[in-house]
């Protein structure tokens, strides 16, 4: 398999350039990698709480999902750990974009394959996130008690990113609280 390029390859903002057609000969990509990113939303879910911190992208860039998965496993065990389920953690993003790859070849008789620009599209290596500055991608509901440990969980989402993100901490009346959302069931009835 082969070696994973670096995220700095994949960090500037690029055309969303992922033409879907029921057509296979007008598709430009023809398949998209799966995501790896598995949950997108931990902790207690139908709890309210009176604190929200936001971790907010300080540029604009371009998130693989094998980052945010990274960031979002080092998160959810440090929270786990120490507020045990007392917490609920949503990541406001989706990996849409693919990430393409034109592969040349080095060395001794490379000169045969390369192609230079000649069908350059690339092959799907990846997807990613497209964020603008500003935007919020994770937040986190905690009490007042644990705002300390939900820093260092959002650090650590962070420190797995390609990018410099703020902090920003907020603490909410009763009416802006997370609103109680009950999960969706099938009626036994139902035929």
């Amino acid at each position: 398999m082969a070696k994973l390029r670096k995220g700095v390859a994949y960090r500037k903002l690029e055309r969303p350039y992922t033409r879907k057609s029921k057509y296979r000969k007008k598709n430009y990509v023809r398949a998209s990698p799966h995501n790896l990113i598995v949950k997108y939303e931990m902790g207690t879910l139908n709890k309210k709480f009176p604190v929200r911190l936001d971790l907010l992208v300080d540029e604009d860039v371009q998130l693989r999902h094998n980052s945010i998965e990274a960031g979002r496993k080092s998160a959810n065990k440090l929270l786990e750990k120490r507020l045990g389920k007392n917490f609920f953690l949503r990541f406001r993003l989706f990996p849409h974009h693919v990430l393409r790859e034109n592969p040349l070849a080095s060395g001794a008789g490379a000169d045969r394959m390369s192609t230079g620009m000649k069908m350059s599209f690339g092959k799907p290596i990846g997807i990613a996130a497209q964020c603008k500055k500003g935007k919020a991608i994770v937040e986190l509901h905690l009490e007042e008690k644990d705002i300390a440990a939900g820093q260092l969980a959002l650090k650590r989402i962070q420190y797995k990113l390609p990018v410099h993100c703020l902090i920003q901490i907020k603490r909410l009346a009763e009416s802006e609280q997370r609103k109680v959302t009950a999960p969706l069931t099938v009626s036994a009835k139902a035929k």
